[in-house]
């Protein structure tokens, strides 16, 4: 008979905390100032979205992965030393496993480490969302590529990455496809520097990293959502996608399923999946993505 009143007291319990300030449908408050004061892109290594005391659940992540598309969240990361590289740690995120024709990864660098090269014919794109790490090549040629810096290598040109601290880079690489008479360069650079692009009839901003033109076979895409901005179109195309959320949350449609989103998930999305993103929260979505470009599907 003293079953019931327990009972109560749980349920009681149970709700009072999912509707707390730090219960199951809220992760902890961040102060505005202590926002403003972190370095940019720091949610990709440190997300917020899903309370801790469910992040800790025996079996408990938000990853998923189907046929033609996949969401990868940090809490299912597993890192282990990367081939040819010296002392840094690799994760990768998507493989032609899945079904891509690209490969993208984190890379975890620690101090004095250096990256390898990657395999023949491989080109390779690098993006810094921690730390810092220098590009040099067998000219001596140095450059330094710090926090929203990046850097395009083409295929078989020698060069290493370089950290005296700690850095996080996300690399994209695949097979080079090469057309006659033309040939890619190296290029440096960073997201500040790149113009926006004009979007008819969508309203995100958009910065591409790279040329459009024909010898680059991919390009890679900065698109910024302010709160309540969405795509448009919900598209349906033969492209592959390896998509970074570097900034905020939102929802991401993908097939017939929808999912929550923030800074540090990635994403693969094969082709012909419909895709739709709306970006919700307080501050700006802004997400990183990987596009093949000027190549016919027939090749």
């Amino acid at each position: 008979m003293r079953l019931l009143p327990i009972l109560s007291i749980i349920i009681f319990g149970l709700v009072k905390a999912s509707t707390s300030d730090d219960g199951f449908c809220s992760a902890p408050p961040i102060a505005e100032s202590d926002e403003k004061s972190k370095p940019m892109y720091w949610k990709v290594t440190n997300p917020t979205l899903s309370p801790l005391h469910l992040q800790d659940l025996p079996g408990f992540t938000r990853s998923v992965y189907k046929s033609d598309h996949a969401v990868i969240t940090p809490e299912s990361h597993v890192f282990s030393p990367l081939p040819d590289w010296t002392n840094a740690l690799g994760a990768y995120l998507i493989t032609p496993a899945m079904g891509s024709h690209f490969v993208m990864y984190f890379a975890k660098m620690k101090d004095i480490s250096k990256s390898g090269l990657p395999p023949h014919d491989v080109e390779r794109f690098i993006f810094v969302v921690e730390g810092a790490v220098t590009l040099a090549n067998s000219s001596d040629t140095i450059k330094k590529l710090t926090v929203d810096s990046f850097a395009y290598v083409p295929p078989n040109f020698d060069h290493s990455l370089n950290c005296d601290g700690s850095a996080t880079l996300v690399v994209f690489e695949r097979r080079y496809e090469f057309l006659p008479s033309h040939a890619t360069e190296l290029i440096v650079g960073s997201t500040d520097k790149q113009p926006l692009l004009e979007t008819p009839g969508e309203v995100f901003e958009l910065r591409k990293l790279l040329p459009a033109s024909l010898p680059y076979d991919f390009n890679i895409h900065i698109m910024d959502f302010q709160p309540g901005e969405f795509l448009n179109v919900k598209e349906v195309h033969y492209n592959q996608h390896g998509l970074l959320l570097l900034e905020g949350q939102g929802v991401y449609r993908l097939g017939d399923s929808w999912y929550p989103v923030q800074a540090g998930d990635v994403i693969w999305m094969a082709p012909f999946v419909p895709q739709w993103y709306a970006a919700l929260g307080k501050t700006r979505s802004r997400y990183l993505l990987y596009k093949d470009v000027n190549r016919s599907p027939l090749l």
